[in-house]
């Protein structure tokens, strides 16, 4: 039962956190498409302050945080909902990520989420195939190299097929091999074979090269597009080559030092980090069977807009997660549309305790996690719940960042049993007692719905304030069924050392 859906606004915005430079792009909704109508980039270099230890340094977050700020004034007057931000690699790995995403969604003023690699794969691959001249069915390689990761998506049409993450970029390789600026042979050569060693890793789908055409996205490609082209390294008529990035290596080398770059087409604030972007396109032409690679405009920023514009239509891909994952796990579908309906039952009756925000996010939640409560019985049903945490915290599932995998995993792990787990104290960017509330309604429709009956539940009246929750059910019926009354008396001392106080009657 999707959630309720909302007409869509008349412009929205995607802000891409990425790990060599931040994106603000802002699109008119026009008979469905997307007429972009302003842009901002700045180079942040996020990747640049991480430490030893994977820690953002002070001088990293500062600079984040002033273009979070002037992003910020350009969507001050967006609706929450029209807007989506979302963060990759660098924010994967930092270990200080949850201070720093606090002040940085402050900055913003709207809330930033990290994304998977695999998801990041996705949404570059949809908006980059949105940018290229339709042709149905036609198979495609995308190939999009970041800051801090490499995404290598092969599809056909708008479906991609298989999307990889791989951990190397421009500003890592540039770290490890270029810190001090000098370009000589054999550093891109050392270079070339550690990102060989993480295109070697790709399955075998992406070595038969039964693509028509080979694209890549972000400003590594596009940079080095543009210098092919302009400073006559490239062969005519094509776009990036092999012999042509040879070429401009060489030019590379003979000058000697990253700041004295000066290629027409080159800007100066690409110069810095363009061996280590070069050494990693390079090595994908050594490891796979690519013949040329064309610049396309679309990318990340672009996907999380169609992306976005999808969930105000009949294409929200977490749906079709969802879904996925029921038919893949043989999920018993009546049992979870039932716990489904009551549990957004109990959330309609719950007026005093969530906002009307809270309550539409609540919703979305509810029905996800009700869908997938039963997940874990495919493994067992011994500590199916626990098993259930585990499939959906791991599984890779398209359109859900990181922090919405985790809340409706733990969701999943606490509709029975225990409801205060030390390993859910602290949600992944959710208010504690806003889970806990949610976990309690997806629990009383679990109780409900024990019968596994086609007979819906009887009519209760269900008061929450507070820390309390009041059910009560019609004259007779707890006498008349005393497993439902056991249940719901077990779940009263259940609740207790979670801070919440269940009567029934």
């Amino acid at each position: 039962m999707p959630h309720t859906r909302h007409a869509p606004p008349d412009v929205i915005a995607a802000v891409d956190l990425g790990s060599n430079s931040f994106h603000l792009a802002i699109a008119r909704i026009v008979d469905g498409a997307l007429t972009m109508v302003d842009r901002i980039a700045e180079r942040v270099q996020l990747a640049a302050g991480l430490d030893k230890d994977k820690n953002l340094d002070d001088d990293a977050q500062e600079r984040a945080i002033a273009c979070l700020q002037r992003f910020g004034q350009r969507l001050e007057d967006m609706h929450a909902d029209a807007v989506r931000a979302v963060g990759t690699d660098t924010l994967r790995v930092a270990r200080n990520v949850r201070p720093f995403l606090a002040r940085a969604s402050a900055a913003l003023g709207h809330p930033i989420e990290v994304i998977a690699g695999e998801e990041e794969a996705r949404l570059i691959y949809r908006g980059v195939v949105h940018d290229l001249p339709h042709a149905d069915g036609q198979r495609q390689i995308v190939i999009d190299i970041g800051g801090g990761s490499t995404e290598v998506i092969l599809g056909a049409g708008l479906v991609p097929e298989h999307a990889t993450s791989l951990h190397i970029g421009c500003i890592g390789q540039t770290k490890q091999f270029f810190a001090d600026g000098k370009l000589t042979k054999d550093r891109f050569r050392q270079a070339t074979i550690a990102a060989q060693l993480q295109f070697e890793r790709l399955r075998g789908p992406y070595f038969r090269g039964n693509w028509a055409r080979a694209v890549g996205s972000s400003g590594t490609v596009n940079a080095l597009h543009a210098i092919l082209r302009e400073g006559g390294f490239g062969d005519p008529g094509l776009g990036v080559t092999r012999a042509g990035l040879k070429r401009l290596r060489n030019a590379m080398i003979k000058v000697g030092h990253a700041d004295k770059l000066d290629f027409p087409g080159l800007k100066s604030t690409r110069a810095p980090v363009l061996a280590g972007g070069l050494s990693v396109l390079y090595a994908a032409f050594k490891t796979l069977p690519l013949t040329e690679v064309n610049a396309a405009s679309g990318a990340l920023r672009e996907g999380v807009m169609y992306d976005l514009l999808g969930r105000y239509g009949l294409e929200d891909v977490r749906e079709g997660t969802i879904r996925a994952l029921l038919e893949r796990f043989r999920v018993d579908l009546d049992q979870a549309a039932r716990v489904e309906r009551t549990a957004l039952a109990c959330l309609d009756a719950a007026v005093d305790w969530f906002t009307d925000e809270q309550r539409e996010l609540a919703a979305q939640y509810l029905s996800w996690a009700a869908q997938l409560h039963e997940i874990g019985l495919a493994v067992g049903f011994h500590g199916y719940h626990k098993h259930g945490d585990y499939v959906v915290r791991n599984s890779t599932m398209p359109g859900f960042s990181n922090d919405e995998q985790a809340v409706l995993a733990a969701l999943v792990l606490v509709h029975r049993r225990k409801l205060a787990r030390p390993e859910v104290e602290q949600v992944p960017g959710m208010n504690l007692d806003f889970f806990r509330r949610m976990a309690v309604l997806l629990r009383l429709a679990v109780h409900m719905n024990r019968n596994r009956s086609w007979r819906p539940p009887p009519d209760i009246t269900l008061v929450a304030r507070g820390p309390s929750i009041d059910l009560r059910f019609p004259e007779g019926y707890l006498e008349q069924n005393p497993l439902t009354l056991a249940d719901f008396q077990d779940e009263a001392q259940r609740l207790g050392p979670a801070g919440l106080e269940l009567t029934v009657g």
